[in-house]
């Protein structure tokens, strides 16, 4: 008897190991939203609609910083041509 309690003792005193990398619990909603996003991705296939958004908003940003430079680049220009 005293073996088979000793036996059930080590079998659940064992600490369960903790998911890690794409399986834990994340705490913050934002990583959790983004990595429900990733995983839709790996399910839908070709489909791409997540890499299509995140390739539009890398293109408006360039586009945007362009702009900006080249709006720079023109306040330059006419400051030191009135100087």
């Amino acid at each position: 008897m005293k073996y088979l309690i000793t036996f059930i003792k080590r079998i659940l005193s064992k600490d369960l190991p903790r998911p890690i990398g794409r399986w834990r619990i994340e705490q913050c909603n934002k990583k959790m939203n983004h990595k429900i996003d990733l995983s839709n991705e790996d399910h839908c296939g070709p489909c791409g609609q997540y890499a299509l958004e995140k390739i539009e908003k890398i293109e408006k940003i360039e586009k945007i910083e362009k702009i900006e430079k080249i709006n720079k680049n023109k306040i330059t220009y006419l400051e030191k041509s009135k100087e």
